[in-house]
């Protein structure tokens, strides 16, 4: 049988999931990998059944509360993003805080120091105006190279070696019909690497 690899990363997915879910049959608690990987398969499912965005990410923030994980994984993992294959095509599925608030002082939170923190410093930065043409709200995660993005969003200007100004691990929301300006950054790293 001849696998593509996105299809040999799903069934990859698939495996580490059902690990999950023996773990939780036997009443284990989960570390973030097996955890992330039950949450995206069943997202990824949801998706292929023709589930909602917006139906999935809520089904998605309430697979698994923090008392059925290790100590600091809901810290650790603030959000979740997956490519998901839906019968209209494929959306990026974003699921922020998805085993709930970790808490203050929880295990593996982090406290950010005083002050702030210039993102990507030294590299250019410039504001432009994106759109989504679109009939589907898209979301647009940080390091994501803007010039692959969904067809439906169109930009004023060629975004190639860019990407939004954001905090890793954050994406920006485009509704349906939404024009709104956002930051875009450089590249950086040898070969455009972000």
């Amino acid at each position: 049988m001849h696998l593509t690899p996105r299809e040999q990363e799903r069934l990859t997915l698939f495996t580490a999931a059902e690990l999950a879910r023996r773990r939780l049959a036997r009443g284990a608690l989960l570390g973030a990998p097996d955890a992330i990987a039950y949450v995206c398969d069943e997202i990824l499912e949801w998706a292929w059944d023709g589930v909602e965005l917006d139906e999935i990410v809520r089904r998605a923030g309430e697979l698994l509360t923090p008392d059925r994980l290790q100590p600091g994984v809901a810290a650790a993992v603030p959000a979740i993003q997956v490519e998901a294959l839906f019968p209209h095509g494929s959306a990026l599925v974003h699921v922020p805080q998805p085993f709930g608030p970790p808490g203050p002082g929880a295990p593996g939170s982090v406290r950010a120091a005083e002050g702030e923190i210039e993102l990507a410093a030294g590299r250019e930065h410039r504001v432009v105006t994106v759109h989504n043409s679109g009939h589907r709200a898209v979301w647009i995660s940080s390091h994501f190279p803007l010039h692959q993005l969904n067809p439906a969003v169109r930009a004023e200007t060629d975004l190639t070696g860019y990407r939004l100004a954001i905090p890793a691990g954050t994406a920006v929301r485009l509704g349906p019909g939404e024009r709104r300006q956002v930051t875009v950054v450089a590249v950086g790293g040898r070969g455009g690497a972000a």
